[in-house]
């Protein structure tokens, strides 16, 4: 006979998060506020830090020790905690669409879903991929964005199947 474990999970409220995020952190990010819906309701938000399936441990909306920011993985966050370690990770993210997508250059939709393509994938990841022979070589989606050619761009995004973000 197994006997059965039940395993308590902390989760935490996107919705609540994002509320902090807008009034607190606005001016510091241009991710809109469906943008921010996106990204959060993908990733979910949990207090309690764990392994994501990339064996990575996170915590929060997907945030990982990426932004630098150690997890301690015996704390229970708070939605400022939460919020505190999602905006680090979003400005990772926009810095990387600003620097190497030509972000300035994109309209909101545009910006905001390649930020969520960027926070899920990795700057580099988004940017480069391993051919056969293990050389890399540039994305698609990086060639098309640096010519400025954001319609085609935003065509490619389905190419990363974790993002559900639409320009």
């Amino acid at each position: 006979m197994s006997k059965s474990v039940k395993i308590g999970v902390v989760v935490c409220s996107v919705a609540a998060i994002i509320g902090t995020v807008k009034q607190y952190y606005s001016s510091e990010i241009r991710t809109s506020e469906t943008g921010l819906a996106i990204i959060g309701n993908a990733e979910g938000c949990r207090r309690d830090p764990y392994k994501c399936p990339a064996d990575v441990i996170t915590v929060g909306i997907g945030s990982t020790e990426a932004s630098g920011e150690k997890i301690n993985v015996n704390h229970k966050y708070t939605d400022k905690e939460i919020a505190e370690r999602w905006i680090k990770d979003l400005k990772i993210a926009e810095r990387c669409i600003n620097r190497y997508f030509n972000g300035d250059k994109m309209n909101e939709n545009q910006f905001s879903a390649m930020v969520s393509a960027a926070f899920n994938m990795g700057c580099y990841n988004l940017r480069f991929y391993p051919n056969e022979n293990g050389k890399y070589i540039q994305t698609t989606i990086h060639k098309y964005a640096m010519a400025k050619d954001f319609k085609a761009m935003c065509n490619r995004i389905p190419d990363f199947n974790r993002s559900e973000v639409k320009c």
